[in-house]
Parts: structure tokens; C-alpha cells; sequence
């Protein structure tokens, strides 16, 4: 089960991540937000290409759900921290990390 300790922790050593209030949320961004934790600290949005979304949506269901709205259509979906483990939200980062990074540094795929 993580939590937002882990969000936190992982997000953070994710190269050129850093933390910064975002309305009433706690954003990471590198180049730009990728992940938001909300204020309750058990749910997080974490942005995904819409096709990633509709991947992990599929699979874990309880886990993950579009945010239900325009931002929804995007990509950002809200994860329950809980139904995730350590490993599958550290992966879910790791992905949306690496959509944020600026275009020169972005790895091939």
C-alpha cells in the first residue's frame, strides 16, 4: 500500500523534480507538473498520454480513474494511493516523469 510519503519520496528522485504548492495541492514538476498530491494526501493526479490512461484504467480500476472532466480527456488521472503498492506507483511516475521532461532531454523510445 503506498502513500503519500511514498509519492513524495519517489517523485522527488525522479532527476530535476521539484516540489511546489499548486492551488490547494502539492505539485512536482520538471519542465511541467506531472503529478499533483491532493490536500487529503490520498489521492494523487498523475498525468499520462490518453492512451496510458485508458491502459491503467482498464487494469487496475480501482486503483485508477480518469479525472472527470476536459483534464480527464488529457491524460490526468487520479490514482487512490491505497490500492496501489510501492512498485506500481513508483512505475506510474516514472512514466509520467518522462513525458514532462523537456523535449531535448526526453528519452527515445
Amino acid at each position: 500500500m503506498a502513500t503519500h510519503l511514498d509519492l513524495r519520496r519517489l517523485a522527488l528522485a525522479l532527476p530535476g523534480t521539484t516540489e511546489a504548492p499548486h492551488f490547494d495541492r502539492a505539485a512536482f514538476k520538471v519542465a511541467r507538473i506531472y503529478v499533483t498530491l491532493a490536500p487529503d494526501k490520498r489521492t494523487a493526479n498523475i498525468k499520462f498520454t490518453p492512451d496510458e490512461q485508458e491502459l491503467k484504467c482498464m487494469v487496475a480500476p480501482e486503483a485508477f480513474a480518469p479525472v472527470p472532466n476536459a483534464w480527464g480527456q488529457q491524460g490526468w488521472t487520479t490514482v487512490t494511493l491505497a490500492k496501489l503498492s510501492v512498485a506500481e506507483l513508483k512505475a506510474a511516475l516514472a512514466m509520467a516523469h518522462s513525458h514532462a521532461l523537456p523535449a531535448k532531454n526526453k528519452r527515445k523510445r
